[in-house]
């Protein structure tokens, strides 16, 4: 037993090779194309392979690194906890104080202070806000439109009146100037003046260690539906720039690094999102190590992330609880440094107690039942993640080297190269989710048909940038936007068309694109009627008028459409739209006897019901 305890773990099974798993796959595929078939051509410039193997990391030079350790790509330091933010809007700053105070006895311990009024900014409202609040445990962040540095005045005169040891306080104040020009927000200057007061509020910054004064908000470029690369490669860009701009006006290396925080968003794309933060640390290591700080300490990375607007949707809402709590999981297993889940109302409605409460305890629920804090970097060592986060990183640092050749993000920006690329991957996207190559459930799939939209929806609640550059902003997108728009409209008209399933012959096959057409149409707010079967086609036809049916869908099989659709098509005479729900040889032959409706899963949804919709007479 004892010499049998020390032997390696399978040793009595022979080693098989790549080659080996390759012979038996395609022995399963029985001819079919490998590539076609198991490799995912992902939107990020890479594809992924349907296994992993240890040969796969041989080219990966960080593995042997521990979290804390340069490059970073593990983690920052040897612990996972991370800090459950929640932000603020600050109308009324005793208000907001009671609130804070009252997030943080319920698992908060990061607040995020937001000001839209620069009217607030005084020293008695910063007192009030601040009352009680300033800890150790807590991380303080802030933002504002306008008035950043005076914001920071303020802020650091109060710390010193309380007496705080500057050591201690932990947080943020969201100066990014460059971020305002991405998404065409108003400056109070000129963005070289703004960039110019970034480098003042950091140099009054020096007493304060862990609190950062720059802002790379990378999220906006996640909301606008940029792919992975895209949003690790522009927030990088940006990062750079603000490194340059801080060393050139007199500030060390190491004291740039450490005042600037990123913020990334974080999609439903589990793995990818994973090894996105763990591709972004080491990244960031490389930039920052090359403007030589004294300390590798300097090259730390400070992450903190958002669950997505991006796929977000407005029917079936608490379908947004599943994304988030996946893309919680993704930035924490990541390693973020914080994180905000956004409620699951926030896009359409003024969130409540209810909604924020949700949100702040799908984190606690990750902390204190599934113990996600207690590991660090659980992917490390795993082939599938190691090959992701370098796939990646690889991407992103072409891309990044590709804006620095531009002349740095700005100048890129300017030109309209950024706004380009983003444009361009919202558009797939969009293409994906209205063709069903990308799920949104309950939106572009399986909807709800019972369910109305309440009159006090607040629709795409994103704000408009206030633009007033010359340059074309990037712009807040929700993917399901416009199926929405299509299943509003058709509650607006106050008519809910009848879709008849004409279901006939083959039982598999009736039942299968029955159910299909009813998920197809569905997805507009139509009435669905389905039937489990008619034994003639004039029974069927019949049922249909007397139903009086709007659009007639005929549910058979490829055989039997060749004389049973024009049978339909004729019985029905135009008293309804006629549709065939499938793709059959046949389609040309039926297109001559004037069926031209036909649905099957090549069909782009959203194209098709916008055309439905208008032969409807509802837009």
């Amino acid at each position: 037993m004892a010499n049998n305890a020390k032997q390696p773990l399978f040793s009595e099974f022979p080693p098989v090779t790549t080659q080996d798993w390759m012979n038996k796959i395609n022995a399963d595929l029985k001819g079919a194309d490998f590539e076609k078939k198991l490799v995912w051509k992902t939107n990020e410039g890479f594809n992924v392979n349907p296994f992993y193997r240890n040969e796969d990391l041989k080219n990966i030079n960080h593995l042997d690194s521990l979290p804390g350790e340069f490059p970073y790509v593990r983690g920052t330091d040897n612990s996972n906890n991370w800090l459950v933010r929640q932000d603020i809007v600050v109308n009324k700053p005793k208000e907001a104080n009671q609130k804070a105070l009252e997030l943080t006895k319920k698992g908060v311990n990061s607040i995020g202070f937001i000001f839209e009024n620069k009217e607030l900014l005084t020293s008695e409202n910063i007192k009030i806000l601040l009352n009680g609040l300033i800890s150790e445990t807590i991380e303080l962040n802030f933002s504002t439109s306008c008035e950043s540095k005076k914001l920071m005045l303020l802020l650091v005169d109060e710390f010193q009146t309380q007496g705080v040891d500057a050591k201690n306080i932990r947080g943020s104040i969201n100066v990014d100037p460059i971020g305002k020009l991405t998404i065409g927000k108003k400056f109070c200057d000129t963005l070289e003046k703004r960039l110019e007061s970034a480098v003042t509020i950091t140099k009054s910054n020096v007493l304060m260690p862990n609190f950062q004064t720059i802002g790379v908000n990378g999220q906006y470029f996640g909301n606008c539906g940029s792919t992975i690369v895209q949003e690790l490669a522009f927030s990088l860009a940006i990062g750079n720039e603000y490194m340059s701009k801080l060393t050139e006006g007199g500030i060390s290396s190491e004291n740039a690094a450490k005042s600037i925080k990123f913020t990334l968003s974080i999609g439903s794309n589990y793995f990818p999102e994973i090894a996105k933060l763990r591709a972004a640390r080491l990244l960031w290591a490389a930039i920052v190590n090359e403007y030589k700080p004294a300390h590798t300490d300097a090259c730390k990375m400070k992450i903190h992330c958002q669950t997505s607007d991006f796929n977000m949707t407005l029917f079936d809402p608490y379908v947004n609880l599943l994304r988030s709590q996946t893309e919680a999981m993704s930035a924490t297993l990541g390693g973020c440094n914080s994180l905000t889940i956004t409620p699951f109302n926030n896009h359409f409605a003024e969130t409540n107690e209810f909604s924020e409460r949700i949100a702040r305890n799908q984190q606690l629920l990750l902390k204190e039942e599934s113990y996600f804090d207690k590991v660090v970097d659980p992917g490390a060592g795993c082939y599938y993640i190691e090959s992701l986060t370098d796939s990646i990183a690889n991407e992103a640092w072409k891309l990044f080297i590709d804006i620095e050749n531009r002349g740095g993000y700005i100048a890129a920006f300017k030109e309209g190269f950024i706004q380009n690329l983003i444009k361009a991957s919202a558009e797939k996207r969009l293409k994906d989710v209205s063709s069903r190559k990308e799920i949104l459930l309950g939106t572009n799939q399986f909807p709800n048909i019972l369910e109305k939209s309440s009159n006090t929806l607040l629709l795409n609640k994103l704000e408009e940038s206030e633009f007033c550059s010359d340059y074309e902003p990037i712009k807040p997108y929700r993917v399901s936007e416009q199926f929405e728009t299509l299943r509003l409209a058709t509650e607006k008209s106050g008519k809910c068309p009848k879709v008849f399933m004409l279901t006939y012959g083959n039982l598999a096959m009736r039942l299968a694109r029955s159910q299909f057409s009813g998920n197809f149409f569905g997805c507009a707010g139509y009435e669905i009627i389905d039937n489990l079967g008619f034994e003639t086609i004039e029974e069927g036809v019949e049922s249909a008028l007397k139903a009086n049916a709007d659009i007639v869908v005929l549910c058979s099989s490829d055989d039997e459409y060749p004389v049973a659709a024009p049978l339909a098509f004729e019985k029905l005479k135009g008293k309804a739209i006629f549709v065939v729900a499938g793709a059959p040889v046949c389609t040309e032959e039926l297109k001559e006897k004037g069926i031209d409706n036909f649905i099957n899963i090549r069909s782009n949804v959203l194209d098709s019901l916008t055309g439905f919709q208008k032969k409807l007479g509802i837009i």
